[in-house]
């Protein structure tokens, strides 16, 4: 069963069980500064999940572009991947653990649908602890639904020598809890279905589902939001529960066409071939044929998504997999300009089901040929600083200097290390691993601050800057010209942030301009109001909508003013403000260029 398949198949069951398809969000968060990325499905219904009322109703399903860079170091070996595709499904306050068990073992083990042998799979639920008991609602429902297959479903207990019936094990909250995405809010305990890939009946005292035994594969995730953890961290029982479940289309594809890995499926098959193609000779470096296979992928669908390389926030991210890929194919000895050629396979794969790589194809190319010419005019100016380097070294590199090599101009220490040996010099990598950790760490330290908070966060503050968000594209549009449109948006507690497109720096007039239009409308107390409506009938009014083609058919509008005559009017999810007057004093701190042709305005209220 080819990938497409299994994606298609997915939709059409939940719509089978009443769910709205909805599209993939963008893989850039739109005002949620929790993170530069969306990193699984749930992150773009978090508003949903908190309360706030989808256009599309109670039950969703889609399958959701993610992009998770926590471990891109160990990107290259059989399972890690940057970009992923998760399919999911949703009951905002609707159906709960029953109906989501039952789908998920029949979409499972149906031969209609996916067709594992039931005797393959094997579940975990949440143990209990002094926060919440053990999932027993959970385990019942797990040996009811077994049962309709002719398996006996037991709870697994260590205490007894005869486990053969054991298909059910209960684990800590390590494990089977979800959440929250931030100090409070939304969270639950979870249960997790595994594929049994061993031989023959798994021996429990050598090997168990959610062990990180290799045998047992996690392929779904029903995580149960019916806590809401609290500031002095107790949990509150939701009002209303919701359901948020995950299914790795890359690593089901591979388990059902009994692959090995996610890299021998046909999402990436193709592009290794293209690599192999390119390379200057037969290689058997699989591992940087697997890491550039996977960075060109994710770079291709975030340049579609809207990121550009730069030094900071997503676009960091972005040239950074875009250099590692380039270093890696020095590895491989390709010797022309290959990324794009790569990016043209990535979307001829995926074109089909994500038309903005189409789409977008030529700024794809465009932005990847830039970074690659101006990457190698970086490893020329890197290999002079090597030399000067060199000279001043005393038989050995320090590991202060690899570094500074490293983060500054992209050399990798391995490359370091070769040009060192070629001199006969040796260096230091372990005083590199020392400031290549303190880098990390302090990296993390900062993104923990940059982005606390977020849309779990619905503070007067963080809605109150949302609405201005509004205020200010309409603003914009207004004094410079209607060709201004959203490139991104970031909002915390403390200030705004938004990208939008236009050609060269502001004038102090024009922000003037602005920010007096701005305050104009927070004087007069406009309403803030919102229907619900299909598209094509938002086109019609006009509305203003950042990524139009990623909607549903059914879409929130918001207007702020005059319903005839509205000072804005705008697609978005909120929340929002009832009227101006609660927003204060708009000021505008700076404007600067975000990338080619994008500027950023950062602003707060006072």
């Amino acid at each position: 069963m080819l990938a497409k398949e299994i994606r298609q198949k997915y939709l059409d069951f939940f719509q089978s069980k009443q769910h709205a398809i909805i599209k993939s969000a963008s893989l850039i968060p739109e005002n949620d500064p929790t993170v530069l990325f969306t990193t699984a499905g749930m992150h773009p219904l978090v508003p949903y999940l908190m309360g706030e009322k989808h256009p599309e109703g109670k039950r969703l399903a889609d399958a959701q572009k993610c992009i998770r860079t926590g471990d891109i170091e160990e990107v290259g070996d059989a399972t890690h991947l940057t970009f992923f595709e998760m399919l999911g499904n949703w009951s905002l306050g609707d159906y709960f653990k029953k109906e989501a068990l039952e789908w998920s073992y029949e979409f499972l083990t149906d031969e209609k649908w996916l067709g594992i042998p039931p005797e393959k799979i094997y579940v975990t639920v949440f143990e209990g602890d002094q926060d919440a008991p053990l999932d027993e609602e959970s385990i019942q429902i797990w040996k009811d639904v077994m049962a309709t297959k002719g398996i006996q479903a037991e709870l697994f207990d260590e205490t007894i020598s005869d486990n053969a019936n054991a298909r059910i094990f209960a684990l800590p909250k390590e494990e089977n809890w979800w959440g929250p995405a931030g100090e409070t809010g939304p969270c639950g305990p979870d249960s997790e279905m595994f594929y049994y890939i061993g031989e023959g009946i798994p021996d429990f005292n050598q090997e168990r589902p959610g062990m990180n035994d290799a045998n047992f594969v996690e392929i779904w995730n029903d995580v149960f939001m019916q806590y809401d953890k609290q500031k002095d961290g107790t949990f509150k029982k939701l009002a209303a529960q919701c359901v948020d479940t995950g299914m790795g289309l890359e690593r089901v594809t591979a388990i059902l066409q009994d692959k090995k890995n996610v890299y021998e499926t046909e999402l990436f098959v193709p592009i290794i071939d293209k690599i192999r193609e390119l390379a200057y000779k037969e290689t058997e470096n699989i591992r940087s044929i697997r890491i550039i296979a996977d960075h060109i992928k994710a770079a291709t669908f975030m340049i579609a998504d809207g990121a550009r390389p730069s030094n900071t926030d997503q676009g960091y991210v972005l040239r950074r997999i875009i250099r590692r890929a380039i270093r890696h194919a020095k590895k491989l000895e390709i010797k022309v300009e290959f990324t794009a050629l790569i990016a043209d396979i990535v979307i001829d794969i995926f074109g089909h089901h994500y038309a903005e790589l189409v789409e977008h194809k030529a700024e794809i190319e465009a932005a990847l040929n830039q970074e690659e010419q101006q990457f190698a005019k970086t490893l020329n100016k890197g290999t002079k600083i090597f030399e000067k380097v060199a000279a001043e070294s005393k038989g050995e590199i320090d590991g202060k200097d690899v570094f500074h090599l490293y983060d500054t101009y992209g050399f990798p220490p391995e490359l370091t290390a070769e040009l060192a040996d070629e001199k006969g010099l040796k260096v230091d990598l372990d005083g590199f691993e020392k400031h290549f950790k303190e880098h990390q760490e302090k990296s993390r330290q900062g993104a923990e601050q940059k982005f606390k908070g977020g849309l779990q966060d619905h503070s007067e503050k963080t809605t109150a800057y949302h609405t201005a968000t509004h205020l200010l594209q309409a603003a914009l549009r207004k004094v410079l010209g209607n060709h201004v449109m959203q490139k991104g948006s970031n909002i915390t507690a403390d200030r705004l942030r938004f990208d939008f497109n236009h050609p060269e720096k502001l004038t102090p007039e024009q922000k003037e301009e602005i920010t007096n239009l701005v305050n104009k409308q927070i004087e007069a107390g406009l309403a803030v109001s919102v229907d619900e409506m299909t598209v094509e009938e938002a086109e019609k009014m006009d509305v203003v909508g950042a990524f139009k083609d990623r909607y549903g058919e059914k879409v929130k509008v918001y207007t702020i003013g005059d319903p005839v005559n509205p000072f804005s009017r705008e697609i978005c999810g909120g929340p929002h403000v009832e009227n101006t007057a609660e927003l204060g004093t708009f000021k505008i701190k700076k404007e600067q260029s975000s990338s080619a042709g994008v500027r950023r305005i950062k602003a707060v209220l006072v």
